[in-house]
């Protein structure tokens, strides 16, 4: 793998901070790339970004990924100026030890998730099972002034870097920036559709699929993609190889369905077709939990076709998420040339 496309791009939108409701660094980068690739570029209130290159007909065609990462919430300091949080998102607490964080209040400071050594555990704290509301931030600070920078309402983003491993790549937040990286490198390869073309950078999906929703009333689309990590369980500890999912380096994922989503028969066999047209490396995912934007363009406007296409990826909902390089490609290439033959003349009702 040469990691032929823009490592630097996908390395700035993982390591950018932004939770649900305060995706502000991420937004700026996808307005600036999408305002160089797309014909005209709005943000609406909620902060979605929407990219549209102009077709040649009416028809139009939303492609969304979302801007958000899980991260947390200020809840309480507490008087001896350790932090209590409340999540924004989905956290496995059993990961959240020992973690560096990023606290972004008067300014940003650094801290971390304590952790008791085990020397000093006691029975029942060592049966007790890991809770979100018993996190604790250190701040290497005094009680004093951590009062005087951090306030009930900050934020918090886990730290990590973003780096090559092999031929893979891992860090945070590639749940869904790897995504939204794919739909900007193809919005590069796309000119003169024949339909229109939102390309939409999404908010507070880990909360709820809440910008895309929105999105699927001001946009109104014909026909509707996702773009959207999944669950690449291709790890020792599952025993069954059904309960993968999908694997590393097997191309890239055609989603059947998800809990919040069956997708569109019409659709995902259209996209199998143009992956084996196309020889673009693919497998097919059928996710047993946890839901995508796809949900949320499917019935808001009215019932509409959807599909969504995934990247596998190891270690979800961790800051060490991985993504293999190739599969990558295969999801810029298979989206690419999904949306260049769209003609807006495919019959995907039932």
């Amino acid at each position: 793998m040469s990691f032929d496309f823009a490592y630097d791009l996908l390395r700035e939108l993982t390591e950018a901070r932004g939770v649900p409701g305060y995706e502000d660094a991420v937004r700026a980068i996808a307005r600036r790339e999408f305002a160089e690739h797309t014909d005209r570029v709005r943000t609406d209130a909620m902060g979605n970004v929407v990219g549209t290159i102009e077709g040649d007909s009416d028809y139009s065609v939303a492609v969304a990924a979302h801007m958000d990462e899980i991260g947390f919430m200020v809840r309480h300091v507490t008087e001896d100026g350790f932090v209590k949080v409340d999540p924004l998102g989905g956290f496995d607490p059993r990961v959240l030890r020992a973690q560096r964080v990023t606290v972004h209040g008067e300014e940003d400071l650094t801290g971390v998730i304590g952790s008791v050594p085990p020397h000093t555990l006691t029975e029942e704290q060592r049966e007790k099972a890991d809770a979100v509301s018993d996190v604790f931030i250190d701040l290497g600070r005094d009680a004093e002034t951590v009062e005087e920078l951090v306030g009930v309402g900050d934020v918090v983003t886990l730290d990590q870097t973003t780096t090559r491993m092999g031929d893979r790549i891992t860090g945070k937040a590639l749940d869904d920036r790897v995504c939204l990286f794919a739909a900007i490198e193809a919005a590069k390869r796309i000119e003169g559709p024949d339909v229109t073309i939102h390309f939409a950078a999404t908010v507070q999906e880990e909360v709820g699929l809440r910008g895309a929703t929105a999105l699927g009333v001001d946009i109104d689309p014909d026909l509707a993609l996702a773009l959207d990590v999944t669950v690449a369980n291709d790890v020792p500890q599952i025993g069954d190889a059904a309960d993968a999912v999908t694997k590393l380096g097997e191309g890239t994922a055609i989603k059947l369905k998800d809990a919040s989503v069956i997708t569109s028969p019409k659709v995902h066999k259209r996209l199998t077709a143009v992956a084996e047209t196309e020889g673009i490396d693919h497998q097919h995912e059928v996710l047993p939990a946890g839901g995508t934007d796809t949900a949320g363009f499917q019935n808001t406007a009215g019932a509409k076709p959807v599909g969504a296409i995934s990247i596998p990826t190891r270690y979800l909902h961790t800051v060490t998420e991985t993504a293999d390089g190739d599969d990558i490609a295969a999801t810029i290439d298979l989206l690419t040339a999904f949306l260049t033959s769209e003609t807006g003349e495919h019959d995907y009702t039932l």
